[in-house]
């Protein structure tokens, strides 16, 4: 923050204008190259469209795949802590960036029905394991996803890359 000392030291804050904080409300849509497994009619990779989640709508989502669970001994005894029942947090983390995937791609849209019936798959967050079933395909897709979204420093579950490469 800039301050403007006056003769008589008083200090005065520089002109505020808010129009600095007036972004598009239109959702950025970028363009990345797909897997180079994914190809066009030419024999060109096919680019994919992915559009910039906002922080909120990415809260939201990872907010969806948390849960709180009672926590237990060894032995399946509740924790009591005083006369407090004890919860511990736990995240699907996996199934929160595999929905970010699907929220984010626009094309190819994984949402989409007819491509949903092709796979038979009736949970969206199964379906970037359906489509890039290929461990590289799918690291690759995460990558270029979770780049586009600014989550470059997000570790994915060593348990999702497992999952992609088993199936």
């Amino acid at each position: 923050m800039r301050f403007a000392i006056s003769d008589e030291k008083e200090i005065i804050m520089s002109k505020k204008d808010l129009k600095y904080f007036m972004r598009p409300t239109e959702p950025e849509i970028i363009t990345a190259p797909g897997p180079d497994s994914f190809k066009d009619s030419e024999g060109k990779t096919i680019d994919f469209e992915i559009k910039v989640l906002t922080q909120s709508s990415i809260t939201k989502i990872n907010d969806r795949y948390k849960r709180r669970i009672m926590a237990t001994d060894k032995k399946g005894n509740p924790l009591i802590n005083g006369n407090t029942l004890v919860f511990r947090e736990e995240d699907d983390r996996a199934r929160a960036v595999r929905h970010l995937i699907v929220e984010a791609l626009q094309y190819p849209n994984l949402n989409d029905p007819e491509l949903m019936k092709h796979y038979n798959c009736v949970d969206v967050t199964d379906m970037p394991l359906l489509v890039f079933s290929k461990p590289d395909e799918y690291a690759h897709v995460v990558n270029i996803v979770l780049s586009a979204l600014g989550m470059t420093g997000v570790n994915e579950d060593n348990a999702e890359v497992e999952e992609a490469k088993n199936s």
